[in-house]
C-alpha cells in the first residue's frame, strides 16, 4: 500500500490449480478455491556487550505507509551515542566470523568491467530467469551463505553478498520470489500483493531510501510514474491531499479550522529543525561489529557534526527527542486542537502501525521534511511493486548469486554448537559454509530451530514479544468506465476518529496502480487493492476451517467495510457485481501462505517501551533480517536489516569499497 508502513503488511498472491493445494503444501499464491469462490490466501548507556547497540539501533516500528528513507535518522542517533561509549564495548555482535585477509576487489561503477558487461532490462516485468521450482536444489549443495527466505530483506542481504564476491544461496518456500512483495496475475490483473506507494527510487547519496542504494550497488533501476497527491475520505470532509510546504495549510483552512492551521505551522517551525539530524547518515554504512566506527563514525563524522551546526540550538537541542514518542513533542509544544491530533495519529498509524505515543520522533521528524519540502512527489514502479523484487533478483543473479524456488527449508542443522546448513523438506542438506541467514519473521525462525540448543531466554522473549494484528483483503479487476474519470490511485477512508485509527474495521487503504501504470490491466480495465491495515483481529479467525459456511459467513461480513470504501472511492456507477476478478483475504491466508505466525504483519514494538532485536542470535554463524530485526517493519527498513547483515559478514574493506561504488 503506502510506501513504507501498513503498506508493507504485505502477502504475496498467485493462483494456482486446486489439485495442487495440499495443506502441508502451500503453493506461493494467495488463494483458497472452493465451491466456485476464490479466496486471497495468503541512549546513551549501551552496556558491554554489541546486543545493546543492536537493541538503540533498532528503536524503529515501521508498519505501512511511506516509502520513504526514514530510517537514517535511527543510525544517526545511534551513531552519536556509540561514538561516545564505543570504547566501552568488548563483543562483536556478529561472534565466530573471521575476516579473510584479502578479497576481491569490489568494482566501482564506473569501471570497464563492471555493471556494463551485464545486461539489464529494468523496464521488463518478467526479465528474471529463475527456475521451476524442483525437489532438489540444482547446483552443488552448499554456499557460502545460504538465506531463508526471498522477501525483500533477504533479497537485499543475499545481493549485497553476491555483489561482495560471496557465494549465496537464496531458497524461497514459494514458486514466486519476493515473499510477501511479489505482484501475482489473474486473468490478465497484475495485481500488487502489498507495498503501493513509494518514494525515493531515484534518490542517490547518503539521504537515499535503503532500498534505493542496495539497487544502485546492484547496478539496477525501476523506471517510474511520479504524482504528488492521494485521496482521503475521514469524518470531517473527503479531499484531494496534496505533499508540499503550502499544500496541507489550504486543506487545514478548508476543512479545519484557524487554529489547526496555527498548529500545524507551530508543529512545523518546532520539528524541521530536527530533520538535519534525522538525514545525515547513510543506512548503508552500518554494520554489526566494530568496524562500524570505519564505515558509518569516521566516514560521516564531518556531515553529522555539519548537520548538527545546521540545526542550530533548537535543533541541537532537541536531538534527544528523537528517540523519544513523538506525541511528547506535541505535547510539550501544547497541541491541543482534536483534528491536528487525529491527523498525526493517522501519519504515524500509517507510517509505523502505531499512534503517535508508540511512534519514534525520528520517523515523523523525516517524513514530515520529506512530505513538506518543496519540489517533493511520490513514485509508482511502472511495472507494479513485482518490478522492484525483479530488479534484485537481475542484481543477484547477474554476480553469481543463486535463488532456488520451491526449496521449503523444515529445519536449521546445529553441529558443535554452529549453524551449519539447513534440511529441506525433501530431506537434501544444504550446506552453509560461513553463515544462515533467516529472512523469516522471529516466530517461524525459532520453530526452525533445535529447541534443546537455544537459552530458555531466548525462547521466552521471542514467545512473549507482541505482534501486529493481521489483514483483510480485497483484491478488484473491473472495468474503468464504471468509475469516476479523476480516479487517483491512493485513497484512505477513516470511519470514525473517536474509535482511532488502530480499531478493526475501522480505517481502510486502496490503491488503484493502474491509473498511473495502464499495463497491470487489460485495455480499458482497472485493478484494485484494499484492505484493513494490520487490524484485524486473529482470534476471530482461529481455528476455522477454511472450507465451512461458516468461515465463508465470517469472510463476507467482515470484507464489507472494504467493498463500502471501495464503492465511496470510485463513484456511484462502480457496481461490485461486475467485477471480474474478486478475490478476498483473511488472516488466515497470511498465516497459511505467507508461513506467517498467526498471520501477523510482525512485532508490534512501540517507541519508549520496546526495541527491535538485532541481528545475531544464540546460535553462532545464525542471523536474521526482515521485519523481527532491527530497523523494524517496512519497505525501507527491511532493506536495511538485510543489507546490515550483508556488510556484516564481510571486511570492512569491502564494505567501504562499495560505498565508494555507490557515491555515499
Amino acid at each position: 500500500m503506502f510506501s513504507g508502513g501498513l503498506a508493507d503488511k504485505k502477502l504475496g498472491f498467485e493462483l494456482v490449480n486446486v489439485k495442487a493445494q495440499k495443506e502441508n503444501n502451500p503453493k506461493v499464491n494467495c488463494f483458497d478455491s472452493f465451491d466456485g469462490h476464490m479466496e486471497l490466501g495468503s541512549p546513551k548507556h549501551l552496556g558491554r556487550n554489541w546486543n545493546d547497540v543492536a537493541s538503540l539501533f533498532s528503536r524503529n516500528h515501521e508498519c505501512l505507509f511511506f516509502q520513504l528513507s526514514h530510517l537514517t535518522q535511527h543510525f544517526l542517533v545511534a551513531a552519536l551515542n556509540l561514538l561516545s561509549t564505543i570504547m566501552e564495548l568488548g563483543l562483536p555482535l556478529f561472534p565466530g566470523i573471521k575476516f579473510p585477509t584479502s578479497r576481491n576487489t569490489v568494482l566501482a561503477r564506473s569501471s570497464p568491467n563492471n555493471l556494463s558487461q551485464f545486461s539489464s532490462n529494468a523496464s521488463s516485468s518478467t526479465s528474471i530467469s529463475v527456475k521451476p521450482p524442483t525437489k532438489t536444489v540444482p547446483g552443488k549443495p552448499e554456499a557460502d551463505v545460504v538465506v531463508i527466505g526471498s522477501g525483500i530483506g533477504g533479497l537485499c542481504c543475499a545481493g549485497l553478498l553476491a555483489r561482495y564476491n560471496q557465494d549465496v544461496l537464496v531458497l524461497e518456500s514459494h514458486d514466486l520470489p519476493g515473499g510477501a512483495a511479489h505482484s501475482f496475475e489473474i486473468k490478465g490483473y497484475k495485481f500488487d500483493s502489498g507495498p503501493s506507494l513509494f518514494s525515493g527510487f531515484q534518490s542517490r547519496g547518503p539521504q537515499a531510501n535503503p532500498l534505493a542504494q542496495v539497487l544502485d550497488a546492484l547496478g539496477e533501476s525501476i523506471p517510474c510514474a511520479k504524482y504528488d497527491s492521494w485521496m482521503v475520505y475521514i469524518p470531517e470532509a473527503e479531499f484531494l491531499s496534496r505533499i508540499g510546504p503550502t499544500e496541507f495549510l489550504k486543506d487545514l483552512e478548508k476543512h479545519a479550522s484557524r487554529n489547526a492551521v496555527q498548529e500545524w505551522k507551530k508543529l512545523l517551525e518546532a520539528i524541521l529543525p530536527l530533520s538535519a539530524a534525522a538525514m545525515a547518515l547513510p543506512p548503508l554504512s552500518i554494520r554489526g561489529d566494530l568496524g562500524v566506527i570505519s564505515t558509518a563514525a569516521a566516514r560521516y563524522a564531518p556531515s553529522l557534526l555539519k548537520s548538527f551546526v545546521e540545526m542550530g540550538p533548537q535543533g541541537a537541542f532537541g536531538a534527544p527527542k528523537l528517540l523519544r514518542p513523538f506525541s511528547e513533542i506535541m505535547d510539550s509544544l501544547e497541541l491541543r486542537d482534536p483534528f491536528i491530533r487525529n491527523w498525526v495519529d493517522l501519519l504515524a498509524f500509517l507510517l509505523a502501525g502505531v499512534k503517535s505515543n508508540g511512534i519514534l520522533s525520528a520517523e515523523m521528524v523525516y517524513m514530515f521534511a520529506e512530505w513538506y519540502k518543496p519540489g517533493c512527489t511520490l513514485e509508482y514502479p511502472l511495472n507494479g511493486s513485482g518490478a522492484i523484487i525483479d530488479a534484485l533478483v537481475r542484481g543477484i543473479q547477474k554476480f553469481g548469486g543463486r535463488i532456488s524456488l520451491g526449496s521449503h527449508v523444515e529445519k536449521i542443522i546445529v553441529e558443535n554448537g554452529k549453524a551449519t546448513g539447513v534440511k529441506l523438506k525433501g530431506g537434501q542438506f544444504i550446506r552453509a559454509k560461513m553463515a544462515i541467514v533467516s529472512n523469516a519473521s522471529m516466530w517461524d525462525t525459532l520453530n526452525l530451530l533445535p529447541k534443546d540448543k537455544l537459552p530458555k531466554s531466548y525462547i521466552d522473549r521471542v514467545k512473549t514479544t507482541p505482534q501486529c494484528e493481521s489483514f483483510m483483503h480485497l483484491h478488484l479487476g473491473f472495468d474503468a468506465e464504471d468509475v469516476r474519470e479523476d480516479l487517483g490511485i491512493h485513497h484512505i477512508v477513516v470511519n470514525e476518529w473517536e474509535r482511532g485509527v488502530d480499531a478493526d474495521q475501522n480505517v481502510v487503504l486502496i490503491s488503484v496502480p493502474s491509473v498511473l501504470s495502464p499495463n497491470l490491466a487489460p485495455p480499458g480495465k482497472h485493478v484494485l487493492h484494499a484492505y484493513t491495515p494490520g487490524t484485524e483481529p486473529f482470534e476471530l479467525w482461529e481455528g476455522l476451517d477454511r472450507r465451512s459456511a461458516e468461515y465463508k459467513k465470517l469472510k463476507a461480513e467482515r470484507s464489507e467495510v472494504m467493498w463500502k470504501a471501495v464503492e465511496r472511492a470510485l463513484g456511484s456507477d462502480f457496481n461490485r457485481d461486475k467485477c471480474e476478478v474478486k478475490l478476498v483475504g483473511t488472516p488466515l491466508t497470511h498465516q497459511r501462505f505467507l508461513r506467517r505466525n498467526r498471520g501477523t504483519y510482525g512485532p508490534a514494538i512501540q517507541a519508549g517501551q520496546g526495541t527491535f532485536p538485532g541481528h545475531s542470535t544464540p546460535i553462532p554463524q545464525l542471523y536474521c533480517c526482515g521485519d523481527s530485526t532491527f530497523p523494524g517493519i517496512g519497505v525501507p527498513a527491511v532493506a536495511a536489516s538485510g543489507a546490515i547483515v550483508a556488510n556484516s559478514l564481510v571486511s570492512v574493506s569491502q564494505h567501504s569499497q562499495l560505498l565508494d561504488a555507490i557515491g555515499i
